[in-house]
């Protein structure tokens, strides 16, 4: 994989939204926090447009990627927010210029097409991590200066106490995933993820927990989980169920899914769609291990 350029004081970072609509309230907590960091922040010419749920048109939103893609000046491009929506834009973007000068892919969430697009199609490294959406007021909590830490090039490594279900075990791999939806969406396409000899990562937030179910029988039914150095999983968050009840937890879901298996699992790694959501660099190699502690170090 290749990593792309870490960021120093004075470059310039673009806000963009190729997916659902957002308010300059919203975004204005942002701009002042990466302003704090000593980051110049370029605002894209449609991040506040509506179009319905979306942040304008398809073309509109397609557009302000693409221009951030192409400016050599803009070090990073940091999605605005998730939703819906860059599903509808990925196949009209021109990365060539990327390709040759790459530059750091941030969000999560919906934004897990472009992290999913860029390793499978260019090897280029991105950032899942806290959006602007999500930051807010003057503080600073793990999640930003996780994020910050990333895109400056420190060293990341997380440590955190083994939760249950968790199996046991070491590994080094490539990191890989995202949102699981998301995920499952992309499958047959040119952006489905290459998860053999990968480490995944797995989140999401207001499924159904059949869904869970499905999803992860999808994955299992496509090959995308027998050859994995190992799994991930963040946050499950706000989990939905219905009147008759499905009689498992998302995570004993998955803990199912993959009973087969021999790799290790971790469960509730603070990341997703939850108050912590710790920066991960995807596309790097990384040190997995499963004992007394879950511990995520990266290369």
């Amino acid at each position: 994989m290749i990593t792309p350029a870490y960021l120093k004081k004075g470059d310039k970072i673009a806000i963009v939204s190729p997916a659902r609509s957002i308010t300059f309230e919203e975004v204005h907590p942002a701009i002042r926090f990466f302003q704090r960091h000593y980051l110049e922040v370029v605002l894209g010419s449609y991040v506040f447009s509506r179009q319905n749920q979306f942040a304008g048109t398809d073309e509109q939103r397609c557009r302000d990627f693409q221009h951030m893609l192409d400016d050599g000046k803009i070090r990073a491009i940091i999605c605005s927010r998730g939703g819906y929506g860059t599903v509808r834009i990925i196949d009209q973007l021109d990365f060539s210029g990327f390709r040759e000068h790459p530059k750091w892919i941030a969000g999560f969430s919906d934004a897990t097409v472009l992290h999913a697009h860029i390793h499978r199609q260019f090897g280029i490294e991105t950032l899942h991590a806290t959006m602007p959406v999500n930051i807010k007021g003057d503080s600073q909590d793990e999640s930003m200066q996780t994020m910050v830490n990333a895109l400056f090039g420190k060293r990341i490594t997380y440590t955190y106490p083994k939760p249950a279900l968790s199996r046991e075990g070491a590994a080094e791999g490539v990191l890989t995933g995202g949102n699981l939806s998301i995920l499952c969406s992309l499958m047959g396409s040119a952006s489905a993820p290459d998860t053999d000899g990968k480490i995944l990562f797995l989140e999401d937030v207001e499924e159904y927990l059949y869904h869970i179910d499905r999803m992860m029988m999808n994955l299992k039914r496509g090959g995308k989980l027998d050859k994995l150095k190992g799994l991930i999983v963040g946050g499950m968050t706000r989990m939905n169920d219905n009147s008759i009840p499905f009689g498992k937890s998302a995570n004993e879901i998955i803990a199912d899914a993959v009973k087969e298996y021999h790799y290790p699992v971790c469960f509730d790694f603070p990341a997703g769609h939850q108050d912590t959501n710790l920066a991960l660099i995807m596309g790097r190699k990384v040190s997995f291990s499963v004992d007394k502690e879950v511990e995520l170090s990266f290369y």
